[in-house]
């Protein structure tokens, strides 16, 4: 098609022909018939009429896209089209190409049936004129010895599937000399168009949503980004080419984000419509350069494994769990407790990815996956503004969401589409009155509501200790444990990390392992251990091994670093009665499946520790002189604006630390 190639090196002026065929004063609006088209350097000017096929400028300046014009008006600022628009194969996302089940032909383009995809564009983004062919019938060959400036169109894509065509869909529109939508008559009257901020925000929403968790464009997000791409090409790529015109008519230039600034003294504006971009790196990435610096690499907590060893069943039970649902279109719940570091949200995620990928298979309906981190809210009630605003890009009040959520789960789902909402640290979102949590559980058990909820807590009592028995009982008993890794797992882990990278001896393997088994079975802690090691093996320069690998030395050298800090030191240099506190906080935090607990809670388990130690139990002034001790030192953090019963309390180290200090005791 160089016949419509779209690199163009002049300037373009629009105009109408003739007078408006029809007002609208409701919207301001006056409708024409047609548009004229001068090109700089051509006598004869391009004219284009309501029901012809025209080119749109877009990001592929050899492929601009299709459409078919439906209306002309103009608001007395801008000139506007609206336009039916077609698809060619480079537009579909690569992983639907394959339903075809052909290859398609150079001067194919479809149908296009996307209600989301925005249908009107500046008219001053009009190229020109394309010819397209007649209906082309499924059953039938496409046209031999044509011009290659002609298009055909046959099938029709809807952003999941390739269909048979319509032939009346190909028909040209009503002329607009008929009465407008304001006008008298039994006519249904013409909706207004939404305010373009609105539409800017929906449309930021649709490119910025989706699966974090996977790192990867899924089908849906595809199509939003290629519907996205429609709308934005007539603002942006006309924008950009006024500013080529500016400059001179045989001058290309790029989009020039500051171009305003050498021309208007005014307030700088800010760029619309640009995607933000890392700048390149001026020299490539540094390799390893050696075996421990490859290690170190694999070993870090950021690096994404290839599989995920020892949590084999659990992610069988979950996928099969998740799978049953989406396939049933029902809903459902699922608890999953364990630990920290015992691999729960990862294996969440492998579960999810895997998942995506039957879908865009075809081999299961697909869904929807939404995530929300009880950590990341200064609120529990925030929780229904994120859930909304991830389904329905919508901002709300904690209130209005919660009811807008309970509406949209007890009428039926839209497009039938299931959703699957994962809860991490769901222990943070405990309410007096538990409303959130027990939403959380209740919509699942809604008939129409499709919704697959998974949450992640570390307690695996948590429901019978802090919930209150109408959430408890929406809970069900749909729940799935991890257990602490055992060394064999931790080493195991490891040597899967390290990918047959020879960096440890088996002896050092076997003593992280087994250290960190033995005191919480946090694989993360392992990897950060295992890494602290590689450093001082690289770094010990008269003390590496004979082998030159990680050994026993490193790795309890390592150890020591990672729990002989001073917070440690000041835990073991504490009194009696301030370990037997600390003890107490660890056992009440572990009693509520919470991090933050009263005085008055620690100091039940205080007296009650002192009685099975065969300490005499303190009263509660001497119990606050304690607790303002530890809080002194900054092991603790304690609330500052009150010193009773009810101050509040939480753990300024990690509860490893003080198990480690007060066993080491």
């Amino acid at each position: 098609m160089s016949r419509y190639i779209t690199r163009l090196r002049m300037r373009r002026a629009y105009k109408w022909n003739g007078r408006s065929v029809s007002k609208d004063r409701k919207l301001k609006r006056q409708y024409y018939e047609s548009m004229s088209i001068s090109v700089e350097g051509k006598t004869e000017d391009v004219t284009v009429s309501l029901g012809q096929y025209i080119l749109i400028e877009g990001d592929d300046d050899d492929n601009p896209f299709v459409a078919q014009l439906l209306k002309l008006y103009t608001d007395g600022k801008k000139k506007t089209a609206v336009v039916q628009w077609f698809v060619r194969m480079c537009e579909v996302p690569q992983n639907k190409r394959k339903l075809l089940g052909r290859d398609p032909h150079p001067q194919e383009i479809f149908f296009y049936q996307d209600h989301s995809c925005d249908d009107e564009v500046d008219g001053e983004t009009i190229l020109g004129a394309v010819q397209v062919g007649i209906y082309v019938p499924v059953e039938d060959p496409f046209p031999k010895g044509k011009s290659k400036g002609i298009l055909f169109v046959k099938l029709l894509w809807d952003t999941k599937s390739f269909r048979a065509l319509d032939p009346e869909l190909m028909q040209p529109p009503q002329s607009s000399k008929s009465p407008p939508p304001s006008s008298r008559g039994p006519q249904t009257r013409a909706l207004p168009t939404p305010d373009l901020s609105v539409m800017k925000r929906a449309m930021s929403g649709i490119l910025t949503r989706g699966s974090m968790s996977t790192g990867k464009m899924s089908s849906s997000e595809a199509e939003s980004l290629h519907s996205a791409s429609k709308l934005s090409a007539a603002k942006a790529l006309s924008a950009k080419r006024r500013s080529r015109a500016v400059s001179g008519p045989h001058v290309r230039k790029k989009l020039d984000l500051c171009s305003e600034c050498h021309t208007a003294p005014a307030t700088p504006r800010t760029p619309r419509h640009v995607t933000p971009s890392i700048p390149s790196r001026s020299a490539p990435a540094r390799k390893p350069g050696n075996v421990l610096e490859e290690a170190r690499a694999r070993l870090h907590v950021s690096s994404v494994p290839e599989s995920l060893p020892c949590r084999e069943q659990e992610f069988q039970d979950i996928y099969n769990f998740v799978e049953s649902k989406v396939i049933d279109g029902t809903g459902g719940c699922m608890y999953i407790s364990g630990v920290p570091g015992t691999g729960k949200t990862a294996t969440v995620h492998e579960v999810i990815r895997s998942l995506q990928q039957s879908a865009e298979q075809d081999e299961i309906p697909h869904f929807r996956f939404i995530e929300i981190n009880g950590m990341k809210m200064t609120d529990p009630h925030q929780a229904h503004v994120q859930i909304l605003q991830k389904l329905t890009d919508q901002k709300a009040t904690p209130d209005h969401a919660a009811a807008l959520l309970e509406k949209r789960f007890s009428a039926p789902a839209p497009k039938k589409e299931t959703t699957v909402l994962l809860v991490d640290e769901l222990d943070l979102l405990w309410t007096r009155k538990q409303n959130v949590m027990y939403n959380l559980f209740d919509w699942p058990t809604r008939r129409n509501a499709r919704l697959v909820v998974l949450t992640i807590a570390n307690t695996m009592d948590l429901p019978e200790r802090i919930m209150i028995n109408r959430v408890a009982s929406r809970l069900g008993l749909t729940r799935m444990s991890f257990q602490p890794y055992t060394f064999k797992q931790l080493q195991q882990i490891i040597t899967s990390r390290l990918n047959r990278v020879k960096a440890f001896e088996e002896d050092a393997l076997q003593l992280v392992s087994r250290k960190v088994a033995a005191l919480s079975g946090d694989a993360r802690r392992c990897l950060d251990i295992c890494r602290r090691a590689t450093e001082i093996c690289e770094h010990s320069g008269s003390q590496k091994s004979s082998s030159g690998l990680v050994g026993m030395s490193h790795v309890m050298e390592a150890l020591d670093e990672m729990f002989s800090s001073s917070y440690i030191a000041a835990i073991r240099c504490a009194s009696v009665q301030e370990q037997l506190f600390l003890r107490a906080v660890i056992a009440e935090f572990r009693r509520l499946g919470l991090e933050e607990a009263t005085f008055q809670q620690v100091f039940v388990q205080h007296q009650a520790l002192c009685r099975v130690e065969g300490l005499q139990p303190v009263n509660v002034s001497e119990g606050l002189t304690v607790c303002q001790r530890l809080g002194s030192c900054r092991l603790l953090l304690l609330e500052g604006s009150r010193l009773d019963l009810f101050l509040r309390i939480r753990l300024n180290v990690s509860q490893d630390d003080v198990l480690y200090a007060l066993k080491a005791d």
